[in-house]
């Protein structure tokens, strides 16, 4: 064993029992352990979609169309062997006989063949408390499956008949999970599963229906993607309209959001770990050097040269990496279970073993946190001249190398943009840590000169002036103190905000009193009539809109088709009929992003932003529509920002008029239901062409499964809550012996304790004050942007933020300057300057 590797062992036994390596190593467990334990669950639950996409779609792969699957589709995988089943759906109407009540349902009926599905399996069972069985069968001809929610709203139960159409099917089974449910608007209405036999005779499907035609395939993958490369070419070529090639993210977009969004969560709760941790690493290793130096000093004396010196610290900081880095991925394998408990129910509990990704990505991060951060400065110990034992002045600690720091950072700043897994978090949250940091130290500059000619000494109270020349005699300590200080409240006032007001805000996407009833098919009519039953039911607030059916024809004057746009959403969109609307007034739950509603002008239409991205339309664009064999021409004056999820009524395309002469057209309203038994069955009958769609078990859903990724960020919350605790005593104990000498030397010129007491307090108070106030600025505005232009919400910051931030900050300065520099005014005034001066 070489020298270097010899001492570096005893160095690092040494460090160990005396804990100067303690901070350290707390600091990299942290940020490995929010990291890797984000990155577990990701993985895991990465590889579990994966897993389970096939049975989600029912196949391998699943052709959707508006019309029944060509032929050529069919005859292209039997020729390659896979196994085919075609399944089709549409919305009905579905009602109990008279002599049981003659309730009525909207329903989402799917007509199934032998084979269905071909990945997966139905659960069914025979009544509506058992949990289910596994099943490979269909219902048999004259019986029907149905959802249990439907036996509920009809008052039927398992034998009755019910009524679809002109048929009467017998209620085999009830239906406890359907694997390819979907995520389509149909889908919230309750399932009724019947033969295709069994469909001529209900007499539902008419020329002119609506029906969705699923076709889907199963075999050996490389047959499967022979199929979907063919496919994809087909579809690409414009030969086949009203269809496309279905994947996991198509067919379950609901699921895949709210998974998104709260990865994007526990990802920026981790990567705010992370930043603290290398700023606690930063100031933790620098206090460790400046503790050292002597020792070094002495080493250097003894004849151990600058080579070996360097070597013994690099290899005791690469133990001492690898050791808290193996600790963190410890504790994250194990805090990553907690988020699969916590989100219960949104993700399975049986997710596939996580690869060895995450592993390596935590030993990276934590080496990289040492190296980078921490590293520097102790390398400097190396460069202690022997003079130093008898001249404590020379060979103090010099700022790093810029170009060390510069690839150390940017090392870890990759890292970390990588870790987000969201190129715009990881800028966000990386360049907003960064810029701060030249903000507190720029600003914090600043105020210390402002500080040093804004204090009168001659009528100021002695113990402000004596703090005053305490912070300004130490200009870059003050700085630093400052900067590091206000970085860590950067983070925990970042994190209040997130928990309350960004939080409140992704509630308030989808309010709890939100509108839970559709209605559509209302003639015009019925139109006031119809208000006035709600109003008399007690509805106050509804949404109230025309609804128009119109084909975009012409842009500028220029025809549109399919085959003019490569994106498939676009061909799409071109190739179906719009709901189009007309209102004077702006809907209040849209806000106008460019341009304006005029209210009241003819010719001016507003669209929805995404739908004007996606097909390339601006404002001033004309386009013209074709409603009902008219054309209509209208110039874009405004766009808008639609909530697709918000429960309310919205339209891609809307008028600014209160009524469009000469086209057809119904109504639609969205309103939230009063809690009175039998409203839905007694508005049906009342007006039995409306459809009415009930949306309350969506809205319970969407607010469990954001209480449960709330809870699971609230849990992750703790890390970063430690990290910035952590930065708090690093930064306000970063000069605790030069503090000690100081206030060594006042004491021996006749400065009592309680007067010493004050001066610490002032200067902690107004550091945290300053800190504490530059933080809750720049969190508001990094908050802000990550609202915006992440989570997609509206939202600002309190003016009282400013305020409460600095408070706090002076009281947590406090808190930590009483926790960390308590014993300095205890030690022995002899004691403290004979350390001095040795």
């Amino acid at each position: 064993m070489n020298a270097s590797l010899r001492l570096g062992w005893r160095t690092l036994w040494r460090d160990l029992r005396a804990g100067e390596l303690r901070l350290l190593i707390v600091a990299v467990l942290l940020a490995v352990a929010a990291l890797t334990a984000v990155g577990f669950f990701a993985d895991r639950l990465k590889g579990g979609l994966q897993r389970d996409a096939r049975q989600l779609l029912g196949g391998d792969a699943v052709l959707a169309s508006d019309n029944p699957t060509p032929a050529a589709f069919i005859d292209r995988a039997r020729a390659l062997g896979l196994q085919t089943t075609t399944n089709y759906g549409f919305p009905t109407m579905a009602r109990a006989s008279d002599a049981q009540g003659g309730a009525t349902k909207l329903v989402a009926l799917k007509a199934v063949t032998a084979g269905y599905p071909l990945r997966g399996s139905l659960l069914v069972s025979g009544d509506t408390t058992s949990p289910g069985q596994s099943t490979r069968d269909i219902p048999a001809p004259g019986d029907t499956w149905v959802d249990g929610s439907l036996l509920e709203a009809l008052g039927l139960q398992v034998g009755d008949t019910l009524l679809l159409g002109d048929a009467g099917l017998r209620i085999a089974q009830v239906i406890t999970l359907e694997p390819d449910r979907g995520a389509g608007f149909m889908s919230f209405a309750p399932r009724v599963m019947i033969n295709q036999a069994d469909v001529p005779r209900t007499a539902l499907v008419q020329p002119a229906s609506r029906v969705s035609y699923r076709f889907a395939v199963a075999g050996e993958p490389a047959a499967v993607k022979r199929f979907n490369d063919w496919a994809a070419e087909i579809l690409k070529r414009g030969e086949v309209r009203g269809a496309r090639l279905e994947s996991f993210e198509s067919g379950r977009p609901e699921m895949r959001q709210t998974l998104d969004r709260a990865e994007k969560f526990l990802n920026l709760v981790a990567l705010l770990a992370a930043l603290l941790s290398a700023v606690a690493v930063a100031l933790a290793a620098r206090g460790f050097a400046a503790r050292h130096l002597d020792d070094c000093a002495m080493l250097r004396v003894l004849g151990q040269s600058q080579r070996t010196i360097a070597g013994a610290y690099a290899f005791e900081f690469a133990v001492v990496g690898v050791i808290a880095s193996v600790l963190g991925v410890a504790i994250g394998f194990g805090v990553h279970y907690a988020f699969v408990m916590l989100l219960a129910g949104l993700v399975e509990n049986s997710l596939p073993a996580p690869t060895l990704w995450p592993v390596a990505f935590g030993l990276g991060v934590g080496l990289t946190l040492l190296f980078a951060f921490g590293l520097p400065p102790v390398l400097q110990l190396s460069r202690v001249p022997p003079l130093r034992v008898i001249r404590r002045d020379v060979g103090n600690l010099k700022p790093a190398s810029v170009a060390v720091l510069a690839v150390g950072v940017a090392g870890f700043a990759a890292l970390l943009v990588a870790a987000s897994s969201d190129l715009k978090l990881g800028l966000i949250a990386v360049g907003g840590f960064a810029g701060a940091v030249a903000v507190f130290a720029l600003l914090s500059w600043l105020a210390v000169l402002v500080l040093r000619r804004s204090v009168n000494e001659t009528t100021a109270p002695r113990w402000l002036v004596l703090a005053t020349r305490q912070i300004s005699a130490r200009p870059a300590y003050a700085v630093v103190q400052v900067s590091a200080l206000a970085v860590g409240l950067l983070a925990l006032i970042l994190l209040v905000l997130l928990r309350t007001d960004l939080v409140s805000s992704w509630r308030k996407a989808t309010p709890p009193d939100a509108p839970n009833r559709f209605v559509i098919n209302v003639m015009p009519d019925q139109s006031d009539v119809f208000q006035k039953t709600l109003r008399d039911a007690g509805v106050k607030k509804f949404d109230w809109y025309p609804m128009i059916r119109g084909r975009l024809v012409s842009v500028n004057g220029k025809p549109v088709s399919p085959d003019d746009y490569a994106d498939d959403r676009a061909k799409r969109l071109v190739d179906r009929e719009f709901n189009l609307s007309n209102s004077a007034e702006a809907p209040p739950h849209n806000m106008i992003t460019a341009g304006t509603w005029t209210p009241g002008a003819a010719g001016e239409v507003s669209v929805e932003e995404g739908l004007a991205e996606t097909l390339g339309l601006k404002l001033g664009d004309t386009l013209r529509f074709d409603i009902g064999g008219l054309q209509n021409d209208a110039r874009i004056t405004s766009l808008r920002k639609v909530d697709w999820g918000s429960m309310h009524a919205n339209f891609f395309v809307m008028y600014t008029v209160p009524a469009l002469a000469d086209v057809p057209v119904t109504y639609m309203g969205a309103f939230r239901a009063p809690d009175v038994k039998g409203f839905d069955n007694a508005l049906v009958r009342t007006y039995p062409n409306i459809t009415n769609v009930d949306m309350s078990a969506t809205i319970g859903q969407v607010q469990r499964v954001l209480d449960q990724v709330i809870r699971a960020v609230e849990f992750l919350f703790g890390f970063t809550l430690a990290a910035g605790l952590v930065v708090l005593f690093a930064s306000v104990t970063a000069t605790r012996e030069e503090r000690a000498r100081e206030f060594a030397v006042m004491r021996a010129v006749g400065a009592r304790g309680s007067l010493l007491r004050q001066v610490q307090r002032a200067e902690l108070a107004g550091v945290g004050l300053m800190a504490g106030f530059l933080a809750s600025i720049v969190a508001s505005v990094i908050g802000w942007a990550l609202a915006r232009y992440v989570f997609d919400f509206s939202w600002t910051a309190s003016p009282l933020v400013p305020i409460a931030g600095a408070l706090s900050g002076a009281v947590l300065a406090l808190a930590a300057g009483w926790w960390g520099l308590r014993e300095v005014l205890r030690r022995p005034v002899v004691a403290t300057l004979r350390q001095a001066a040795e």
